[in-house]
């Protein structure tokens, strides 16, 4: 390696603990473009280290997901609160793909190709959405959020493959699942600036989800195993009692789910009970 090289796993590390949003997106993206233009060289010196909370702001104040404010679409407020709860998401989308660059040592350049490419883009969606609630008056961390996505970047912390199964196949493919409707609602109240960039996210986020089928099934195969039937065990093992469903099956076949797996998730979907 070069002195005037970077290093890729020292860098991911580095902006993983970015505390400034904006900061830690301008970066993710610059990393991004260095990684392709072949100025970051992929030498590891050291081995991770568990990274129980990742650099964030001090805002949002982090919350149990119950306490969340309610989001809707009938009103201003209940607007800026989907987009804010989309922003959290999208930014903590940020720190899992640069997680997933830093951590999992000794995988081909295309997997570390791929997630600072989704490390980029989930940086522009969240620059997206921070701009559209500074349009309306707004910003992030006005309104609470919760955890749930980092809590289980910890638990999948010491294996790739089970940290490809369960955050974008189940955690983030939730989004394929939910947005679809909330583009036909936000839509239906001529919300169009909302709308373009929920259009934006949805279409790459097909692309971030399909990566993670791509390298689930890599390293099933290395280790000779059974695609379907592992992430069928690896659901009954850490979702139990999660709610998984409904499903946008179009969206999730894109995204490289079989015919079998959605049969699958279809039979293990899990609706919470509505109180009367």
């Amino acid at each position: 390696m070069h002195e005037s090289e970077e290093n890729l796993f020292e860098s991911a590390h580095k902006c993983l603990m970015i505390k400034d949003p904006y900061q830690k997106a301008d970066e993710a993206k610059r990393l991004y473009q260095d990684f392709e233009n072949n100025e970051v060289a992929i030498q590891s010196f050291d081995a991770p280290v568990s990274v129980t909370v990742p650099g964030r702001p001090s805002r949002p104040e982090l919350v149990h997901p119950r306490d969340v404010p309610k989001r809707g679409f009938k009103s201003r407020q209940g607007l800026l609160r989907l987009a804010h709860a989309v922003a959290h998401i999208e930014f903590n989308a940020i720190n899992l793909a640069l997680d997933a660059v830093y951590r999992f040592r000794d995988m081909p350049q295309e997997f570390y190709s791929d997630w600072l490419k989704i490390a980029a883009e989930e940086a522009k969606h969240f620059l997206l959405l921070s701009e559209y609630l500074h349009n309306q008056g707004s910003c992030y961390g006005e309104y609470e959020a919760h955890n749930g996505l980092w809590e289980m970047a910890i638990k999948t912390d010491h294996d790739v493959m089970i940290r490809m199964a369960l955050v974008p196949r189940v955690l983030e493919a939730r989004g394929l699942d939910v947005t679809p409707d909330m583009i036909d609602k936000l839509t239906a109240a001529e919300e169009w600036a909302f709308v373009d960039i929920l259009k934006i996210i949805h279409d790459e986020e097909i692309g971030h989800v399909l990566s993670g089928t791509r390298w689930f099934n890599y390293e099933c195969h290395n280790r000779g195993l059974d695609p379907r039937e592992t992430f069928i065990d690896l659901l009954d093992q850490y979702m139990v009692g999660v709610t998984i469903g409904p499903f946008h099956e179009e969206s999730r076949k894109l995204a490289g789910f079989t015919a079998e797996e959605m049969d699958e998730l279809l039979k293990r979907f899990v609706k919470k009970e509505v109180s009367a």
